[in-house]
């Protein structure tokens, strides 16, 4: 691109254009562009951020009531999940009642009729044979149930918050 600038030539009273001195930088010339997608970055971080923000300060505030009674209406209660226990001698506890493991697996059919995604808990004492926890799973697998983990006791210094 060549410069241009109408001044006097020396020696000349009128003005006429001189052309200047071409300069061209070693850097390549470069469009000036605008850059979304760290834009767009940064609104999907503030998003998640706010979100996260209002999940935290939602509270949940229940009253308490005395719910009227009505002698037609059925109860549609289903219990979220199955509690077992196996003591040091090998007994197993189903509702914190004592059951063999016959009769365990009719009840176990029974609630996996109901509702096949119930999650059982097995529960041991420190001085459980091995032995005895693994018959109660592979009944409760025998049964049907995929949901199935063992309760445990944390350790260190905090327990952990019990669930609702």
């Amino acid at each position: 691109m060549a410069l241009t600038k109408w001044a006097p030539n020396p020696g000349t009273e009128n003005c006429e254009p001189r052309t200047a001195l071409k300069l061209h930088s070693p850097l390549p010339e470069k469009k000036t562009r605008l850059e979304i997608i760290p834009l767009i970055d940064v609104m999907f971080f503030l998003l998640a951020s706010f979100m996260m923000v209002s999940l935290t300060m939602t509270k949940q505030q229940t009253i308490k009531v005395n719910l009227p009674v009505a002698s037609a209406a059925q109860s549609d209660f289903k219990p979220d999940m199955i509690n077992l226990a196996v003591n040091a001698q090998g007994d197993v506890f189903y509702n914190k009642a004592s059951i063999t493991l016959p009769s365990l697996e009719t009840e176990l059919a029974k609630r996996y009729g109901q509702d096949p995604a119930t999650p059982v808990y097995i529960s041991g004492d420190v001085n459980t044979r091995f032995a005895d926890l693994v018959k109660a799973l592979d009944l409760v697998k025998r049964v049907g149930f995929t949901k199935v983990a063992f309760n445990v006791k944390p350790t260190g210094g905090t327990p952990a918050p019990a669930q609702p």
